[in-house]
């Protein structure tokens, strides 16, 4: 599963990673958790332009009868996504790049879970394969929600965990985001994993455990910690 992950750079390197036409308004956040607001890139239906906006993590079916369920579903497996009631809709017709630049898993060691910090080498925004979807309440109230999309494990993620996040190539964002296409014979193929030699990945502090622990300490490399 995806639980964490990060966006911490500059509006300017978010605008150019993802063909914005506006700057975005964001601020660097190291410990993104689940039910918090992250940020999105979504295609307008009357022009297919790109649209940066928040979402809450957790993706509430239309159908649920609170939003509570959205805690539930933070994530979506790619084989299963087409089948599942709550992620087939949003599959076919309202698909998003959920904006990151890194992501933790956890490795069980004896009775502790060890942290890691996976991220490209070059530290850029990448987009993370996502769903949204658009809930109402009985008495009017409102909720645009997300999930993100997980895949088999890689070979750098394997040894610690045995799925990853679907990482999307620049080259399939219009492809991703585009609510014509509706096949599943032309999205599925998209939501495979990362290559692994194009990655990096290093332990972190078990202080990225709390979500109220916001800051750079929580990518710094752990044997960096240990030295101060």
């Amino acid at each position: 599963m995806c639980g964490r992950f990060t966006l911490t750079q500059s509006a300017a390197a978010i605008a150019d990673a993802f063909d914005l036409l506006e700057l975005p308004i964001v601020a660097p956040r190291y410990n993104i958790a689940p039910t918090q607001p992250v940020s999105v890139v979504r295609a307008e239906a009357s022009s297919a332009q790109r649209q940066f906006t928040y979402l809450y993590w957790g993706l509430i079916p239309s159908w649920a009868k609170d939003p509570s369920m959205g805690a539930r579903m933070i994530n979506a497996r790619a084989e299963t996504v087409t089948e599942k009631p709550a992620f087939r809709a949003a599959f076919k017709r309202r698909r998003c790049l959920i904006v990151a630049d890194g992501f933790y898993e956890w490795q069980a060691t004896g009775r502790q879970k060890q942290p890691y910090y996976f991220c490209l080498p070059d530290r850029q925004p990448f987009a993370l394969a996502g769903l949204w979807e658009h809930w109402q309440s009985s008495l009017g109230d409102e909720i645009e929600s997300c999930t993100i999309l997980t895949t088999a494990a890689n070979d750098r993620l394997r040894p610690i965990h045995d799925r990853m996040p679907v990482i999307l190539d620049r080259s399939q964002y219009d492809l991703w985001l585009d609510p014509q296409v509706q096949s599943a014979d032309r999205l599925l193929p998209l939501l495979q994993p990362y290559p692994a030699e194009a990655m990096q990945h290093y332990p972190v502090s078990r202080a990225v455990n709390n979500p109220q622990n916001d800051s750079p300490d929580c990518i710094q490399p752990l044997d960096e910690v240990g030295a101060n």
